[in-house]
């Protein structure tokens, strides 16, 4: 049975350039999402926001495995990020951002294998963050976007590393609808801080 890694068939959004910010078109993904408020790390919403995309996603993968013959590696964790007053935003208030965490899924991925990798999952483990998981196409479209490697504490470089490019690409972004985009390569449960890589994206409009 072939396996398929969406992350190397789009290696140019999940495995960008190091040393160089560079303009891409995202094209429209599929993705289970659940959204919320509140970045700390020991926020319980949070963390089981985490936990159930994470259940539902590898459940999705089995029972798809078993019933269809379809096998994919899981995606990693991304997040949007964004606040109702950005000077939270900017001044790591992080109590206030608000955020859509998601994994993107398979295009042949549909609702009612979602619906039945939930209902498995609550037998287990009935975590409210289950109710408010959905599925939804995101067409994130003209970015730019830079791989960091190191804390999340030490991307502010980076980050205007990209609004820079996007200024002389005659681009523009409100952060509150063109979103602040991070996509988790690692763990950062199991990776040191300064090892943590993450791709960091700002999309736009021109």
């Amino acid at each position: 049975m072939l396996k398929i890694d969406l992350k190397k068939k789009l290696k140019t959004f999940y495995s960008p350039s190091r040393k160089h910010p560079e303009i891409v078109e995202v094209p429209e993904m599929l993705f289970l999402k659940t959204d919320g408020i509140n970045a700390l790390p020991d926020s319980p919403d949070f963390q089981t926001a985490i936990q159930a995309l994470f259940n539902v996603s590898y459940k999705t993968k089995f029972l798809l495995k078993k019933e269809k013959e379809q096998d994919y590696v899981v995606m990693p964790l991304e997040g949007l990020w964004w606040a109702d007053d950005m000077d939270d935003f900017i001044n790591g208030n992080k109590e206030q951002w608000k955020w859509t965490l998601m994994i993107m899924q398979p295009d042949f991925v549909t609702q009612e294998v979602i619906d039945e990798a939930i209902n498995i999952s609550r037998k287990k483990n009935n975590l409210e963050a289950f109710n408010h998981l959905r599925l939804e196409r995101y067409d994130e479209g003209p970015s730019a976007q830079i791989l960091h490697i190191g804390p999340y504490s030490e991307e502010y470089g980076n980050i205007m590393k990209l609004h820079d490019l996007i200024e002389e690409n005659g681009g523009q972004f409100d952060g509150q609808v063109q979103k602040h985009h991070e996509i988790y390569l690692s763990d950062f449960r199991r990776v040191a801080p300064e090892k943590l890589k993450t791709v960091l994206r700002q999309p736009f409009v021109r």
